[in-house]
């Protein structure tokens, strides 16, 4: 066995290991570490991907680990996080069943990603939100809420039915046919990645001035210039 066609493998095993401390911290209600904890998983399961390609070790073994890695750390832990915010409020409590509706993006998310295994229009974009995208999003959520003393923010962000819909919300964006563009750019032309420079600029922008509370608007101006692009050129090309 070839010690370099295992790093790939390695580098998402770590990624299911963040996965598994995400789930500690949330249960601990330690939102800030269990952000902390899925983010470093996130860039985890994006160099897995990377270096199986940089070595040409890429086969049906890493994508099965890949999918298993995701549906722990951008799977469990972001439902897990809506259930304990949900359990957590004193609109529904610890007696209710309504908390368990968070798990709706566990549901969304497990589907998505047995989908993409099999999708190959996703090999240079997405069709549908990607699940670490829909993972950062939910899990900064708690995050953003503890760092604004305003009770008109708080009321909006720990409204049960508000986080109710975005659960539906999010197992249907993550599965409907909503072309997404990549940000995988293999050859730099501007002509040709205009969109994603101008997305990536705007990212850091925001970053600057919002830190990690930029990340839910980010994800929201994903889709939607996602959603302008595609009617753009279904426009120029009718």
């Amino acid at each position: 066995m070839k010690i370099k066609a295992q790093i790939p493998n390695l580098f998402t095993m770590l990624n299911l290991f963040c996965g598994c401390v995400a789930v500690v911290f949330v249960s601990k209600l330690d939102f800030d570490s269990a952000f902390f904890v899925l983010c470093l998983g996130i860039f985890f399961d994006f160099f897995d991907g990377f270096f199986a390609r940089k070595f040409g070790v890429a086969g049906p073994l890493g994508v099965q680990l890949d999918s298993l890695a995701d549906m722990v750390t951008s799977g469990v832990v972001p439902g897990y996080v809506m259930f304990k915010l949900m359990q957590d409020s004193d609109a529904f409590g610890t007696e209710s069943y309504l908390p368990y509706i968070g798990f709706i993006i566990t549901l969304g998310a497990c589907y998505r990603l047995a989908k993409f295994n099999i999708d190959t229009r996703q090999s240079d974009s997405f069709i549908g939100l990607p699940t670490p995208a829909n993972a950062l999003f939910f899990t900064s959520l708690p995050l953003i809420n503890a760092s604004f003393f305003d009770d008109n923010f708080s009321g909006i962000i720990y409204n049960n039915w508000v986080l109710i819909g975005l659960c539906f919300l999010s197992a249907y964006v993550m599965n409907a046919e909503i072309p997404l563009f990549s940000l995988k750019i293999k050859n730099f032309s501007f002509a040709k990645y205009k969109l994603q420079v101008f997305f990536l600029a705007l990212c850091i922008i925001l970053l600057a001035l919002f830190s990690i509370y930029a990340i839910p608007l980010i994800i929201i101006i994903y889709v939607l210039l996602s959603v302008i692009n595609n009617m753009v050129h279904k426009n120029t090309t009718v």
